[in-house]
């Protein structure tokens, strides 16, 4: 049990609270008020002249899945056997020994979803992990989160080469419409076999986990939009790169939207209007709106930085701290457990030397859970 004392909270639902005390007790939040004697029994951590936080969350990762330094071995997040592989799971190729995780503490994050790569038109399942642990089932918040889908360039490029459907963009909305058509049927009719891949699209039907899809231009993102008003699932927007430029129109679809990962190259047609003030715009347009390393696309350790220019931009620190904490949790379907500081929650949060989108910041102290965790590699 601790008793937090003295700091400058920053909530993550937009409140500053000054001369607060944080309890946390069994890996909750047990209070957060004024004048409070600290009961016996609690570990007192004085934090004057220190800032909390929530513990913050990456929406959008390929942590564990896809290692670093280790090469072919540890590239685990895009079965390209196929272009259509709804029946994989993220949470079987997640190695949680992994350094990115560590990094991921050392950075003051505590959640992160985690899924497979952007190959495939339909990738598989995704989860969302706690960043401490040793064990994946021991560390899962929720799972499955959402089902991996991705327009553009990126399976045109690796089953198209192959000489395989889809080679343009028309065919990879065609291969998602089949796929979501064959699993309605599928739903329809007596079952006498089972069939993973359509067993979990699914739930994607059943909006019990949402379609997150991979879109960076205008036309791929209209196209999703398209394809969810066509089905009535529930979708989230992921990289959302030209999302600028039809902000109204997005902001008609009740929709979360991921922006990121800005701090890479444009590397390709879809990311050459890639900015940092998308996530500006979308804001203010009203979408619920998240950012992004793409990890390891831009490493973990950059999202605050990747905050930080986006501020730079024109970003709020608020807005930039809710695409953090509160908007982040709310992406993933999580909000009632983390993503802000307020009595029953999980204990999850960072303890700053001081303002955490001043760079030169340093994170002191991480709790997941309500326990200290291991910052170091």
């Amino acid at each position: 049990m601790y008793a937090i004392t003295n700091a400058i909270i920053y909530d993550g639902n937009g409140n500053v609270l000054k001369d607060h005390t944080i309890l946390v007790k069994e890996g909750k939040f047990k209070s957060i008020e004024t004048c409070v004697a600290v009961p016996d029994g609690y570990e007192v951590i004085n934090a004057e002249g220190k800032v909390v936080t929530p513990g913050l969350i990456d929406v959008h990762t390929h942590l564990g899945v896809s290692e670093e330094g280790v090469g072919r071995e540890g590239s685990d997040f895009n079965e390209t056997s196929d272009p259509i592989t709804p029946q994989v799971r993220a949470i079987d190729g997640i190695n949680p020994m992994e350094t990115g995780f560590a990094d991921a503490r050392k950075a003051g994050i505590t959640t992160v979803q985690i899924m497979p790569g952007s190959a495939n038109v339909i990738g598989g399942e995704m989860a969302v992990l706690k960043t401490n642990g040793n064990i994946v089932d021991e560390m899962i918040l929720r799972a499955p989160s959402g089902m991996k889908a991705a327009t553009g360039e990126n399976p045109k490029m690796f089953h198209g080469g192959k000489g395989k459907m889809p080679t343009t963009r028309m065919g990879v909305a065609a291969r998602l419409r089949e796929k979501l058509i064959e699993t309605q049927n599928y739903m329809d009719r007596e079952k006498k076999e089972r069939d993973l891949s359509l067993e979990n699209l699914t739930k994607v039907l059943k909006k019990e986990i949402p379609l997150r899809v991979h879109a960076h231009r205008a036309d791929d993102i209209v196209t999703v939009l398209r394809i969810k008003k066509e089905f009535g699932i529930d979708i989230t927007i992921e990289h959302c790169t030209e999302g600028h430029k039809i902000a109204e129109y997005i902001a008609q679809h009740d929709v979360c939207v991921s922006v990121g990962p800005t701090m890479s190259t444009r590397s390709k047609v879809e990311l050459k209007d890639k900015g940092w003030s998308t996530a500006k715009v979308l804001m203010d347009a009203g979408i619920s709106c998240s950012l992004t390393t793409d990890h390891p696309v831009v490493g973990i350790e950059y999202l605050v930085t990747s905050a930080i220019h986006a501020i730079k931009h024109g970003l709020t620190e608020q807005q930039a701290l809710q695409m953090l904490t509160s908007n982040a949790a709310k992406h993933l379907g999580v909000e009632d457990q983390v993503g802000s500081i307020e009595s029953g929650k999980d204990a999850d949060l960072v303890i700053w030397n001081g303002d955490l989108f001043d760079l030169r910041s340093k994170v002191e102290t991480v709790f997941i859970n309500g326990e200290i965790v291991n910052t170091k590699k």
